[in-house]
């Protein structure tokens, strides 16, 4: 990938695809750290895993909390455990973990082709969409009063 160089400044700026995880480990921390030291408020990333008797992953919940707000970022179930509740389970025990650190609103994104039924069974209300996003889809953005 070409880089390009700012004026007489010693860095320069390479778009990389499939950029390597310490890279981009590395701007999340930064923004995280940036976003701590204006507000005061550290972000909490967890992760709630789907295991099948061997130990290994067969879904699971990815996110993160930050104040009193829990944010869905990533939601997955293998397909062939799919339609057995354990999406609307992991759910459950995400909300419940992030009201007992003090959670008091939750909210996500996911595409028409993902799970907005689910999410509407759990009480989330969409409160935005871009559309045509990706071409011949629309994102939704969800949120939830946990209580």
């Amino acid at each position: 990938m070409r880089a390009k160089r700012l004026g007489m400044a010693s860095h320069s700026i390479v778009v990389e695809p499939g950029a390597p995880e310490a890279d981009s480990r590395a701007v999340r921390v930064g923004l995280y750290e940036y976003n701590k030291a204006a507000t005061g408020l550290a972000i909490h990333s967890f992760g709630a895993y789907l295991r099948d008797g061997e130990g290994q992953v067969s879904g699971g919940v990815l996110g993160r909390i930050w104040d009193n707000w829990l944010f869905v970022a990533t939601v997955w179930i293998a397909d062939e455990l799919r339609g057995r509740g354990y999406g609307r389970e992991l759910m459950l025990q995400v909300e419940t973990y992030a009201k007992e650190r003090g959670c008091r609103h939750a909210h996500l994104d996911t595409f028409s082709y993902q799970a907005r039924p689910l999410y509407e069974k759990l009480g989330y209300t969409l409160f935005g969409q871009l559309d045509d996003y990706p071409q011949g889809h629309t994102k939704y953005f969800m949120k939830k009063e946990l209580g």
